[in-house]
């Protein structure tokens, strides 16, 4: 069964950087789109970035120079860096896979900014 599972998440002083990982199981990995999503309390989940199998990224506009998405394929792990954070961007995060199978979503990871 396909399965994402997200760490890295905590509390973290503006100004400050973490970096998140999100380890894939039972899914064609280095094959698939994976991306990352926040969410906030009240409000829709938004996409943060995105890499494609080549390594093509996206990112939202109010991540973009500050987040890092990259992938380690022998790993079947995606990570997202980020640095210089907001209080803005606190949220859980989630991991996203968009398979051949269909789309997947791990449990979420916890980001605290605080200002």
């Amino acid at each position: 069964q396909a399965r994402l599972v997200e760490s890295g998440g905590g509390l973290v002083q503006a100004g400050g950087s973490l970096k998140l990982s999100c380890a894939a199981s039972a899914i064609a990995f280095s094959i698939s789109t994976m991306g990352w999503y926040r969410q906030v309390p009240g409000k829709q989940r938004e996409l943060v970035a995105t890499i494609g199998t080549g390594g093509t990224t996206t990112y939202a506009d109010s991540v973009k120079g500050r987040f890092t998405i990259s992938r380690d394929n022998a790993k079947n792990t995606v990570y997202l860096r980020m640095n210089s954070l907001k209080s803005e961007d606190t949220g859980v995060y989630y991991c996203t896979a968009g398979t051949i199978s269909g789309a997947y979503w791990g449990q979420g990871t916890q980001v605290t900014v605080s200002s």
